[in-house]
């Protein structure tokens, strides 16, 4: 950005107040500050959607946006999924912000929505996970997710380690897995279990397909490596399968 041009942008951004003066800006100090970031198109939906980024924002407050292209992401791939026959899953559910979402696009559709945490955070990480995650990390009280989901009757919670109450569910189908446990074993357990129970044309989503869950994505890699179905990586930092 050339010296006259950062000058009318700069008076743009700060005089005018113009957003897309501003985001310029914003790019133009993200790439000096950290080049391996790479700014997307300016006006992206997402970002301008008032009612889901209130609903995000209930659940992760102000200041931690981190997740919420992904959660926007697994909002939309749920339109495609309502459609397939079977119930609903969510592998690691943490306060509830994506079963939330989950729950609001099958309301009325006479589905069920299995929610599969330990409640008691993490488990031990092996060392294919990195160093990034610890015994006992994302925990959250089995109380709050229950207050937060309360609007829907139709949400079954299965309180344990994965893979302990998978069988409970053994005789069912499903629609949709989101599997957000981010360390390799409980991944490849979930994996195992709920990928022949995916219906054909089922959507199964991995949240933790990126650096700091290696394990997660070593899982998700290794299991489908022998498999028809192709991984779809997401610049979210997701990765999906649809179930030929």
């Amino acid at each position: 950005m050339k010296a006259m041009t950062a000058i009318r942008v700069a008076v743009k951004a700060f005089l005018w107040q113009d957003e897309q003066a501003r985001f310029m800006l914003a790019e133009r100090l993200a790439g000096l500050i950290y080049p391996r970031y790479k700014f997307s198109e300016f006006g992206r939906p997402y970002l301008y959607d008032e009612a889901f980024l209130e609903l995000y924002e209930s659940f992760e407050s102000t200041t931690n946006y981190h997740s919420l292209d992904r959660k926007y992401a697994l909002d939309q791939l749920m339109k495609v999924a309502r459609a397939v026959d079977g119930d609903t899953v969510e592998c690691g559910a943490y306060k509830g912000a994506s079963s939330y979402l989950i729950c609001r696009r099958i309301a009325g559709l006479r589905k069920r929505h299995c929610i599969f945490d330990s409640f008691e955070g993490l488990s031990s990480p092996d060392d294919v996970d990195g160093a990034y995650w610890t015994l006992g990390d994302l925990r959250a009280d089995a109380s709050e997710i229950r207050k937060n989901l309360q609007a829907f009757d139709f949400v079954e919670y299965y309180e344990g380690w994965i893979p302990e109450r998978f069988g409970e569910v053994a005789d069912r189908k499903f629609c949709f897995v989101h599997l957000d446990v981010d360390l390799y074993q409980p991944t490849f357990d979930s994996l195992e279990f709920f990928y022949p129970r995916l219906s054909p044309g089922g959507i199964l989503i991995c949240d933790d397909y990126f650096q700091t869950c290696p394990g997660a994505q070593l899982a998700l890699d290794t299991f489908f490596a022998d498999r028809p179905e192709e991984v779809v990586v997401l610049p979210t930092g997701q990765a999906f399968i649809v179930k030929r």
